[in-house]
């Protein structure tokens, strides 16, 4: 990929340091790094380990700074922790690159990571203007709505009675399912059924399970099909093709890693 053919130097050459200081990138770089820890630690040379772990303490202490999406964070450490368990003990050393006992370092080092983050108190709002309980209840219902995580929306149905209403109203789950399965051809059929008896909070949680969920993010890596580069899509890059935007293709995390499989 002009002048990088591993994720390794992808990481560097596309400057993931400073991405996850911008909020429309973070989540992506998050994912990006859960999906390494799940299966691409053992492809990253010494220098690239090296540098996954200085961006992953960066995505940390950013979070435990500006309290920005834990939960995602959480997850990717838990994984992370994970993969190097079962490589460090029940699959064997000889798979990871570099000293055994830098490995088993940095996986203290996770273990401080996630106590850190699950002893983080996010401190009360002094703010005493207008707060989301005094908004008109038709405009809660719409902030919910605009929620593709149902994970946020039960926790924070769990803040208020008032909200909790709001969190387990059927058109909300049914519009959740529609964003994220309408593709799929059992919710597509189900979709055009006029039947009011349907538990669509049961339907989101057992399609879950079944198909992966659409990806949102604020700004995401694409990829010039012209001039074979990947770039940051806010960023841009000088493409001397005549059409240029016809040649873009977004790249998902998963869709990043497979790119460097050979």
């Amino acid at each position: 990929r002009h002048g990088y053919c591993t994720i390794g130097e992808a990481l560097n050459r596309l400057d993931f340091s400073s991405a996850i200081q911008d909020l429309r990138r973070f989540n992506y770089v998050a994912k990006l790094f859960q999906l390494i820890a799940r299966s691409q630690l053992t492809s990253l040379s010494g220098a690239a380990q090296k540098n996954y772990f200085n961006i992953l303490e960066k995505i940390v202490r950013k979070v435990l700074e500006d309290h920005y999406n834990p939960r995602l964070v959480k997850e990717l450490l838990q994984d992370l922790s994970s993969t190097l368990h079962s490589l460090t003990i029940h699959v064997g050393r000889c798979v990871l690159v570099g000293n055994v006992n830098i490995w088993l370092c940095r996986l203290e080092t996770i273990v401080k990571w996630q106590q850190e983050l699950n002893n983080m108190q996010i401190p009360k709002q002094m703010y005493t203007g207008l707060s989301f309980n005094d908004l008109p209840l038709y405009m809660q219902n719409k902030i919910l709505c605009k929620l593709s995580d149902a994970c946020d929306i039960i926790n924070l149905g769990q803040a208020t009675p008032t909200l909790h209403v709001l969190s387990e109203n059927r058109t909300l789950w049914k519009k959740l399912c529609q964003f994220h399965f309408s593709d799929k051809p059992f919710c597509r059929n189900l979709g055009l059924t006029r039947a009011d008896n349907v538990d669509w909070k049961l339907m989101y949680f057992t399609l879950q399970k079944h198909y992966p969920m659409k990806e949102q993010y604020g700004d995401t890596l694409h990829f010039c099909k012209h001039c074979s580069i990947l770039f940051w899509k806010d960023f841009g890059h000088p493409c001397t093709a005549n059409d240029p935007d016809s040649c873009l293709m977004p790249i998902s995390p998963q869709h990043f890693i497979d790119l460097f499989k050979f």
